[in-house]
């Protein structure tokens, strides 16, 4: 009994030594090859949630030719249309000039708004030996409307009216599907037809991805002005839709009672509730084509 005990005692006294010398072995190597950092990935895949920007920018040398139109129809319409009484179109151009730098152009057929934006990716969620909860993009965008006024003496006179939209987006990539971002917002107009109007605007918006299929998912977004226009009543936007990627060609299907597309008029001056009453819900359809003009050189 008594040799049993001491044999017993011996093979504990080994298992722990190699076990002590094992966990060390695996610490140094750790220090010598540390958990590989890796980036996450197609947080929301597209660079626009539905109305708003994602955090999304493209690869260096990606070029994004898109097309976004909103159908709408108005109440005992006279006229004769097919589908929808109104159309608004918009047309744009992207670039990215490096993986986190995005410049775009973009004009609207319906109010003539030609608009801008530069679009910089600062901080991007990581996880492995660094961890980055988050990823940040600044957005800056320009907008310019052309007023006609009419003076005393029956002249009329074009006036531009600029307004600069300025958002950080921030963004969360809980899990493969599901992503949410906020967005704060600050929006300067330079002229107001009306001087009861502010100048200044603050809002911020919500969004948020869902993947339900490997090449569709449910986007939803949501934007609350806290000091809305005084001269009209105007509602918080509100959108819900579909996106579906297929390539190079990016599709995006949505329901919103917001008609525009350049931020500081969506955000902040939506005339019409989110209901199933006519004029309030429109249809959007956007399509987006994406065109690599650089190819990766072989190593």
């Amino acid at each position: 009994m008594k040799n049993n005990k001491i044999y017993l005692l011996f093979v504990i006294i080994v298992i722990a030594n190699s076990s002590i010398k094992a966990q060390s072995l695996l610490d140094k190597l750790d220090k010598e090859y540390p958990l590989e950092t890796t980036y996450e990935i197609a947080t929301f895949k597209m660079t626009r949630i539905g109305l708003g920007h994602s955090i999304e920018t493209r690869k260096k040398g990606a070029l994004e030719i898109s097309l976004y139109n909103r159908y709408w129809n108005i109440p005992n319409f006279g006229g004769e249309r097919f589908l929808a009484d109104k159309v608004s179109t918009r047309y744009g151009l992207e670039y990215a000039f490096t993986d986190n730098f995005t410049m775009g152009f973009g004009y609207t057929n319906f109010d003539k708004i030609s608009e801008g934006y530069l679009k910089y990716r600062i901080i991007k969620q990581q996880k492995g030996s660094k961890k980055t909860p988050i990823s940040v993009t600044l957005l800056q965008t320009l907008s310019n409307r052309k007023i006609t006024d009419t003076n005393l003496y029956g002249k009329k006179t074009k006036t531009n009216n600029y307004a600069f939209t300025s958002q950080v987006l921030i963004a969360r990539k809980f899990n493969p599907n599901l992503s949410l971002q906020i967005a704060p917002t600050f929006i300067h107009k330079n002229n107001n037809t009306n001087s009861n109007d502010p100048n200044n605007q603050f809002a911020i918006g919500f969004g948020g991805r869902h993947k339900i299929s490997g090449h569709a998912s449910v986007v939803s977004e949501y934007y609350y002005v806290a000091n809305p226009l005084k001269s009209v009543e105007t509602f918080n936007t509100f959108m819900v839709g579909v996106n579906w990627e297929l390539s190079h060609l990016l599709l995006q299907f949505h329901i919103t009672n917001a008609r525009n597309f350049a931020e500081d008029t969506f955000i902040t001056q939506t005339k019409h509730n989110f209901n199933f009453k006519d004029p309030n819900l429109n249809f959007g359809f956007n399509a987006t084509f994406i065109l690599h003009t650089k190819k990766k050189k072989l190593k």
